[in-house]
């Protein structure tokens, strides 16, 4: 699947002038609020016509203003799901899902109705009515809903924003086996960089209406620019599960030379999974510290410093392969003299981390 973007729309004061291509898996549109995410999947799907651009995917034209090509939403087999659930409070749950079927392409068979089900972990709820849901269990109902119509390209458009943190931890694992157990494309617009980084293969950044960057999420997302706000910058990276132990409640992942140990929920042995390691939790040392509880001691070193306005200096590191990103105070890194070539040790704290 390739799907082209390109668009331009003026709305108000706002101007929107933005382009990119996607493959398959999932593509986050990630920005601020205003910056344009929002326009540009309305426009993907066919709810809103650009002054200038064309929508493409694979091949085919849906919306070309050269040409005076657009294809009506109804017509474009696109799944989409809102911020808010929006399912039909008269419906019972199966009922909900089943109308999501008379949009498919071809007869849907029980066993896709049986697949999606299980893959959205809502088998309990079906006779249950909207009203009886949690926010959580309203949103994979939603999303459900929006598989069983066929889809050739599923549009989500902040589907977690209106969920507290509970209903939103909740739902990833279920987005992740969505994108991990279906082949169907997804475009997903969100500005929690926590979102994107449990998600997207890839990511588009989007900032005042414009592409600031696109790329691998794993590049992107590595980037300090890329987050919002400062407390939110950090690093990327992907490993493999070695094991884990059940007395501790503690996976171990192997990285490109070194391991990390991450808490929590028991891994499978051999499972890809990713770490987002927040550059604030990330301490500095020259020498290998003794007597600390932290659990994540890394030999790194320095390729690059640089500092900020606020008092504080970003480094990154270089793990065996692993970039990592650590922001201490400008004092910290004068007593410490560090500088780029430098050897030194980062500490993370365990608890910090999730897979």
């Amino acid at each position: 699947m390739t799907l082209i973007v390109e668009a331009k729309q003026r709305l108000g004061a706002f101007s929107l002038d933005a382009a990119f291509t996607s493959e398959r898996g999932v593509t986050a549109l990630f920005g601020r609020s205003g910056s344009g995410k929002t326009s540009m999947i309305r426009i993907i799907a066919g709810l809103a016509r650009p002054d200038e651009g064309r929508v493409v995917l694979d091949g085919e034209p849906l919306t070309e203003t050269a040409t005076g090509i657009f294809v009506p939403k109804h017509r474009r087999r696109f799944g989409y799901v809102f911020q808010e659930a929006r399912l039909f409070p008269h419906l019972s749950i199966r009922a909900n899902l089943s109308y999501g079927r008379w949009f498919a392409a071809r007869p849907a068979h029980g066993e896709s109705f049986d697949h999606i089900v299980d893959l959205l972990g809502i088998e309990t709820l079906l006779e249950r009515s909207p009203a009886k849901l949690s926010g959580g269990e309203k949103q994979r109902v939603a999303i459900g809903r929006a598989l069983l119509s066929s889809p050739r390209l599923l549009l989500m458009d902040e589907p977690l924003a209106a969920l507290d943190d509970a209903r939103k931890a909740e739902i990833l694992p279920y987005l992740q086996r969505l994108r991990d157990e279906t082949d169907i494309p997804i475009v997903y617009v969100s500005h929690s960089i926590a979102e994107v980084a449990r998600l997207a293969n890839q990511v588009v950044v989007m900032r005042d209406g414009k592409v600031e960057a696109t790329g691998p999420a794993i590049d992107i997302l590595s980037r300090p620019s890329a987050a919002s706000e400062r407390r939110e910058a950090g690093a990327l990276l992907e490993g493999t599960v070695e094991s884990f132990d059940a007395l501790h409640r503690l996976s171990t992942i192997a990285l490109k030379s070194c391991q990390l140990h991450i808490p929590g929920a028991a891994l499978a042995p051999g499972k890809s999974v990713r770490i987002r390691i927040p550059s604030r939790d990330v301490m500095l040392a020259t020498a290998r510290p003794e007597g600390l509880s932290a659990l994540n001691i890394l030999e790194a070193r320095i390729e690059a410093m640089s500092s900020t306005e606020d008092g504080t200096v970003e480094i990154r590191l270089d793990c065996g392969g692993d970039i990592i990103l650590s922001r201490i105070t400008t004092l910290s890194c004068e007593r410490l003299d560090l500088r780029p070539g430098r050897a030194v040790f980062a500490v993370i704290k365990t608890v910090a981390l999730e897979a």
